[in-house]
Formats: C-alpha cells, sequence, structure tokens
C-alpha cells in the first residue's frame, strides 16, 4: 500500500523532525513518519503538498476555513489592517465592529475576545465558577473543550469504554499524560443524550457544579446530535439548579447558522464559546452570553486577559469573514454542496452493502459505519472505525482529505463547488470499492452480504 509523502514533502517532514518534536506543531497533525504531510499552499477549496500534489480539503484546518483558503476579501482586510499596526494593548474600533457583529448575528448579550477556542473554554469556565461560587462542572464523553487539563478528560481520545467506565457511574478518563491526579475531582463526565444520568447527577450534586459545558452536536464524534428535548431539558435543569450553561460553539459557531446552533437548534445558552470559522483560519476567538454573568469579570477581581486578544490581524480576519456570511449565501451554499455530498455517499455505501448512518449538518456531516446511529461516544466506540479509515485513507491517497479519523466531521467551505462534489464522490466510490475487495479477505464477517 503506498504512502501519501512524495520525495519532497518526505524529505522536508525528516527536516521538520530535527526540530520539532514528531515533526508536527500540534498532534493531531500526526499520522505516522509516513503519511504526515507538509503542506506547500491552499486555494478555496483545495491544499497542495510540498510534492505539487492537490487534495480537495474537508479537514479545513480542522474546521476554521468556512470560506476557503486564502480567500480574496479576507486577506485584503488583514493586508491593510497590519499596515496600522497590530497590538496596542488598547480597545480599538475593529473590536468594537467585532463585539457588535457577534451580538447582532448570535443574540448574545456582550463579548470578550480570546485567540483560541481553548483560551475561551477555559476562561468560560472560570467565569461559571466566579458566578456560582461553586467549582465542579460536567461535561459530555467524546466531547473535546481544548487543551488545558480540566478539559482533557473522557475526549474522544479516551477511546476504549473501560477508560470510561460503568455507563451508571462514568469515571473521569485522562486524555493526556501530565495531568495532576486531583483534578478529576472538578470533572463529570455523563454520556452524551442521557436525560436520566443528567437529571440523577444534577439533583444529588448541584450545590457543587457550576456548569456544564457542552458541544450542542458533538463535533468530536462524527457529528452526533442532540436527541429531541435533551437540549430543552437541559436548560430547564440548568434553571431549576442555577447551573451555568455553556455551549461550545467553536466548531458549530457560523457554519451550521449565522447565529451557530443556538439558531440551528433553537437553544439559548448562558455562555458561548466562539473560534475556528469566525476568522476564516486566522487565530480569533470568543466568549460570548449574558451581560450579568459576563460582568462578573471585573477588573481587580476575575483574571481575563491575554496580550494578543484584540489582536489587529485576527480581528480584521474576523470582521470579513463575518461581513461575508452576513451579506452572502454562505451557509446555504455550503448547506447545498453538502447535501448533496451525503445523499451520494449515502447512496454509495448502500448500495456496495455497507452499513453506516450519515449524521450531522450538511457543512459538517460525519459517516459512522454502523448498522444503528450512534447517540452517544459509547455508541460510537462500537462502530467499524477500522474500515472507516481505511476508506478515508484511500480517498487521501487519491486525492480527496477528509481525517483519516472518522471523529471528525467531514467540514465545507463556500469555495467547494458542484464539479468538485462530484469529483469528490466519483473517487469515493473508486475508494470503497477498492477498500472493500481487500477489506473482506481478512474481515469479511464486519460486511454483510459476501
Amino acid at each position: 500500500m503506498s504512502h501519501m509523502q512524495g520525495p519532497k514533502t518526505k524529505a522536508l517532514y525528516e527536516q521538520a523532525k530535527q526540530h520539532i518534536p514528531y515533526g508536527v506543531n500540534s498532534n493531531f497533525r500526526y499520522w505516522g513518519d509516513d503519511d504526515t504531510l507538509v503542506i506547500a499552499r491552499g486555494e478555496g477549496a483545495y491544499i497542495w503538498d510540498a510534492d505539487g500534489k492537490r487534495y480537495i480539503d474537508y479537514r479545513l484546518g480542522f474546521g476554521p476555513v468556512i470560506l476557503g483558503h486564502s480567500y480574496p476579501a479576507v486577506v485584503e482586510r488583514v493586508r491593510a489592517a497590519v499596515g496600522n499596526g497590530t497590538v496596542f494593548a488598547w480597545t480599538t474600533p475593529g473590536e468594537i465592529e467585532l463585539a457588535e457583529r457577534i451580538c447582532r448575528m448570535t443574540g448574545v448579550e456582550m463579548v470578550r475576545l480570546t485567540n483560541t477556542g481553548t483560551e475561551a473554554t477555559m476562561h468560560a469556565l472560570r467565569i461559571a465558577r466566579a458566578y456560582t461560587g461553586r467549582e465542579k462542572y460536567i461535561k459530555f464523553e467524546g466531547g473535546y473543550h481544548g487543551m488545558y487539563d480540566y478539559a482533557l478528560y473522557s475526549t474522544a481520545s479516551s477511546n476504549h469504554s473501560k477508560l470510561l467506565g460503568p455507563r451508571r457511574h462514568p469515571r473521569p478518563a485522562p486524555a493526556s499524560a501530565g495531568i495532576p491526579r486531583r483534578i478529576d475531582d472538578y470533572v463529570i463526565p455523563l454520556p452524551f443524550n442521557d436525560l436520566e444520568r443528567l437529571e440523577e447527577t444534577l439533583e444529588m450534586h448541584w450545590r457543587d457544579i457550576a456548569a456544564i459545558l457542552f458541544e450542542p452536536i458533538m463535533g468530536n464524534v462524527a457529528s452526533i446530535m442532540p436527541n429531541p428535548g435533551f437540549l430543552q431539558k437541559m436548560r430547564e435543569l440548568c434553571d431549576k439548579y442555577g447551573v451555568v450553561m455553556i455551549m461550545d460553539e467553536v466548531k458549530t459557531g457560523f457554519r451550521v447558522a449565522n447565529g451557530g446552533a443556538q439558531e440551528y437548534l433553537g437553544i439559548k445558552a448562558d455562555l458561548l464559546t466562539y473560534a475556528k470559522a469566525i476568522g476564516n483560519g486566522f487565530p480569533v476567538a470568543a466568549i460570548g452570553g449574558k451581560a450579568d454573568i459576563l460582568m462578573t469579570a471585573a477588573p481587580g477581581v476575575f483574571a481575563l486577559g491575554g496580550t494578543y486578544v484584540g489582536n489587529a490581524v485576527g480581528v480584521a480576519a474576523a470582521n470579513a469573514t463575518l461581513e461575508i456570511i452576513e451579506n452572502e449565501p454562505v451557509i446555504a451554499t455550503i448547506n447545498q454542496r453538502g447535501r448533496m455530498l451525503m445523499d451520494g455517499i449515502e447512496e454509495i455505501l448502500t448500495r456496495v452493502d455497507i452499513p453506516h448512518v450519515v449524521i450531522g449538518p450538511p457543512s459538517m456531516f460525519g459517516i459512522v459505519l454502523a448498522a444503528q446511529q450512534p447517540t452517544d461516544f459509547r455508541g460510537f466506540i462500537a462502530s467499524d472505525t477500522a474500515l472507516s479509515e481505511a476508506i478515508f485513507m484511500e480517498l487521501n491517497r487519491r486525492g480527496v482529505q477528509p481525517d483519516a479519523d472518522n471523529r471528525e466531521p467531514w467540514f465545507l467551505c463556500y469555495s467547494l463547488s458542484e464539479a468538485d462534489v462530484a469529483e469528490t464522490l466519483q473517487i469515493f466510490e473508486d475508494s470503497v470499492i477498492a477498500v472493500k475487495s481487500d477489506y473482506v479477505g481478512s474481515h469479511s464477517s464486519a460486511i454483510p452480504g459476501d
């Protein structure tokens, strides 16, 4: 089986390993010593590796590139902003414009900017603790909320049910070495979509629980959707027990609808976190929510800030990106292309008799090879992840790039054309047929009909 690296990419990757651990600056970019790519450039819906091989990009930097790589209107706005300086240690007009735009689009009352989704969820959690005077929080198994100790429990990387403990009494499963043991005292993991566990936990422990931090659509578990009524009941329980409802919209914000998951799912949270699509790939993020909760972050009392928050580059990119999303049919166009892809993939997998479900919004859908649709991370673990990885790696070798790990959804951008969709579906069919013929010999019981 061929590897993804061509000779120039291989040479550059070997050079990278000399001074960068494992040759990558984020471990999620490491696909092994023969398949980790070095990307030379991107334009629109495409990226090119160092050997000049083109890929139709469905990773899009893990989701931020909502318009397309090197999108001219964003690049021009950033270029103009940089000419006037980048960091001032004061508020700028651009920050005011961006805060007003986020409030208008999402319905939040106030906004604080950060640089990354990690920072946004970390600060939101601290705000909830300060607001409630409580210390623990609930998260859902498989949910990923950033690279800090409090959040790195029972994530999608905790991919074995034994790590999670029994369903009735889940335990925090650390997703990294180096996390102090006692931090797990502050984390209460629960299965997604399990109202019984959620109600029971809040009834017993609400006096200690500051917040529920959750992805409204499980963006690190193939876009598993909330069951009807689940989020509405969560909202009721948070109101009943005085718990802050923190909706992590780092992936869904400005991607599933102009107003994010709040608009798409018809639910209002207390605090929300935005990143990724807000700036079309530039580092910028935000915390939004109710004014009385955000005003807890009082100067001299609460730590909330950072040297680069509100920097001119990220702010200019975000203003340009959100202005385009507001004024052009960005989400509608992406949804139309995404629906074509979802329907085509559904038809191909049905025709070749591979059990599957295609789930989630068209702008970030997931493919799960299972006979039944999973409703939580434990159900996802039981799917055929080995077959999906084999298919997705074959797609990559043929020039279509979803993440090889199907925990990551397929992300779509505004620049993706109908011709790109047609090319993708043809390559998807060829890849599935090629992989199935190889896979049956050693995994025949996994695929019925053979």
